[in-house]
């Protein structure tokens, strides 16, 4: 079938194989059903002498050594495909479709789920940092059974279903197909007496307290990432991770716009217009600004260095004071008779002007 001699090699086997089965394969010749069955019976012909126990018997008895009957195998064995991957995986891309990795057991260990923790910091913790305690509930690993699902004492045993693969193997045609084991999950052991602790999971939940270290200057919605402090892994596994999500409430009066805080502070019409200094507050405490006489609403003052600290690194940011100027809604006798005399002697033309040219009025306000 293949076309080689009786004392061929294993790679002679092989490279003869992978020409014939390149040449023949349906995929190549989807309209051919001669060259389907020239497949198949090249790949009859490799799994039997790939096989060092079939291919004594064929040296010595021929096909009846591995036909069907007493001294035969029943035919195409669904094994030849175990080197299939190697052979034909980067030209097809076939993979564990053919149960390249049939013949092996699935690994048990698996890593751990990770968690999320939801934070939420004062609004000054979030800007000058804050050490936290968080609690976490998790599952880890059983402290009696150390893991293995099983009683002290006793061990898992080998699956029966799946003889300790984790994967059971259906022939279809000439291609094996791999599945994972139904009965033990894929983990190829069977836990018969389970652990009365855990019931056989291996794990077990408990609450922990986890330190989070908050930097300063973090914002909402920060991430902060401890690694190994999420649920164990099964069976000897990895744990996985914790994530921390930071929130902060908002402040009272200021807002905040990365390193730079806001605030408007209200001021008389008369403070603005002949100048004062006024007490503004900051996270550090107070500061006095300094208004200047013709100070027009809408002005914003920055106080250098009263911002928020830089995230891992150096410096603050500033704090931004918008001054608004307050309009009384009640006069007395006396003030209503004051800002009429300030009326008489001021003229401004009300006449709608681009906001590009607001700034040009500030003298006329001034005179």
């Amino acid at each position: 079938m293949l076309g080689v001699g009786r004392t061929a090699n294993d790679q002679e086997i092989k490279s003869a194989y992978r020409k014939l089965a390149l040449q023949h394969h349906p995929d190549r010749n989807p309209d051919d059903p001669a060259a389907e069955e020239r497949f198949k019976e090249c790949s009859e012909a490799y799994a039997i002498l790939a096989d060092s126990e079939k291919r004594a018997r064929y040296d010595r008895f021929g096909h009846a050594g591995v036909s069907s009957g007493p001294g035969g195998n029943g035919g195409f064995d669904a094994t030849v495909f175990n080197d299939f991957h190697d052979i034909f995986g980067d030209l097809f891309g076939f993979g564990d479709m053919f149960g390249g990795q049939a013949g092996r057991s699935r690994s048990r260990a698996q890593r751990g789920a990770d968690l999320r923790e939801d934070l939420t910091l004062e609004f000054e913790e979030a800007v000058f940092g804050v050490t936290k305690q968080v609690q976490v509930r998790r599952l880890e690993e059983c402290d009696l059974c150390k893991g293995s699902g099983a009683a002290p004492g006793k061990a898992p045993i080998t699956c029966t279903t799946c003889g300790g693969r984790g994967q059971m193997r259906y022939q279809q045609g000439f291609f094996s197909i791999s599945r994972t084991c139904s009965t033990c999950q894929g983990s190829g052991k069977l836990i018969v007496d389970p652990c009365p602790q855990c019931r056989g999971h291996g794990r077990i939940t408990r609450q922990r307290t986890v330190t989070v270290k908050v930097p300063a200057g973090v914002e909402e919605g920060a991430r902060m990432l401890y690694s190994g402090e999420g649920e164990a892994g099964f069976y000897g596994g990895p744990s996985g991770d914790l994530y921390v999500v930071l929130h902060a409430r908002e402040h009272a009066f200021f807002e905040r716009d990365g390193k730079h805080l806001y605030c408007a502070v209200p001021i008389s019409f008369a403070q603005a217009a002949l100048g004062t200094d006024i007490t503004v507050p900051t996270l550090d405490g107070e500061c006095v600004v300094k208004i200047p006489e013709g100070t027009q609403p809408g002005t914003t003052f920055r106080v250098k260095n009263k911002g928020v600290p830089v995230l891992n690194g150096h410096g603050r940011g500033d704090l931004h004071v918008e001054v608004k100027v307050h309009t009384p809604s009640k006069l007395s006798k006396r003030q209503r008779e004051l800002l009429q005399e300030l009326q008489a002697t001021t003229s401004v033309e009300n006449k709608p002007v681009s906001r590009s040219l607001l700034n040009k009025m500030k003298d006329m306000f001034s005179t």
